[in-house]
């Protein structure tokens, strides 16, 4: 690729769909689903993501457990599926959702040139260690920052400020990487070097920002990285 990045000194990852699949909760209990369970997924995630802006924008913060449970409930209904014992089943397998399969080996290499790493994320500060544990990428992350911090969601700029006191370095010194087209504008909008993962080949998000590269998926974000 000859896109390069300006050089950097650290890399800041979403998690929910830039790590970690998030339809492998849904798709671990495709059985109890049926042919449905992709239709489940998709409604699952969309209020997921939806609750979290309307709250942020209501005032109203609830946590991310919270408001994943609230949109599952809701896609259940909607796909007509029983909640009770089903909700529980996929909130338990959602703790320890499936990394993709070139994560371990970005963080790796990112780790062998030395450069700090980062997950920023919606997640709670459990749900994430949870995942990360089952994934076996603790070792590999410097730290886990969650939006339960400041009480806002994505992309509210606390929430990225929160990885720059972290860090005590300049944005413009951070990669900033994420499947969510929105969160990847809010991360370049505030100031970071952005990249955005877009594994569903959709289109750019019409905002007052853009990332400053589009990739296809965490293996083609290694020859994008420079050290200076």
């Amino acid at each position: 690729m000859s896109v390069k990045l300006a050089p950097i000194d650290a890399c800041v990852f979403d998690a929910y769909g830039t790590l970690f699949d998030v339809n492998a909760a849904a798709k671990r209990h495709a059985a109890a689903l049926g042919d449905q369970w992709p239709e489940v997924a998709a409604t699952w995630r969309r209020k997921q993501l939806e609750y979290t802006w309307l709250r942020s924008l209501m005032g109203d913060y609830a946590d991310f457990w919270h408001v994943t449970r609230d949109a599952l409930l809701y896609a259940l209904e909607k796909h007509g599926h029983d909640e009770n014992p089903l909700a529980e089943k996929l909130m338990t397998s959602y703790r320890t959702l499936e990394a993709y399969p070139d994560a371990t080996s970005t963080l790796a290499w990112m780790k062998h040139l030395g450069l700090k790493i980062i997950i920023l994320s919606n997640g709670t500060q459990g749900m994430l260690m949870d995942a990360i544990a089952a994934a076996h990428l603790d070792r590999l992350v410097d730290a886990v920052l969650s939006v339960g911090a400041v009480s806002v969601y994505k992309p509210h700029p606390r929430v990225y400020q929160l990885a720059v006191d972290r860090l005590g370095m300049a944005p413009a010194r951070v990669c900033f990487v994420s499947s969510n087209g929105w969160d990847a504008v809010g991360a370049a909008h505030y100031g970071f070097r952005a990249v955005w993962i877009n594994r569903g080949d959709e289109p750019r998000e019409r905002l007052p920002a853009a990332a400053e590269v589009e990739i296809k998926n965490l293996a083609e974000l290694q020859p994008l990285i420079a050290r200076s």
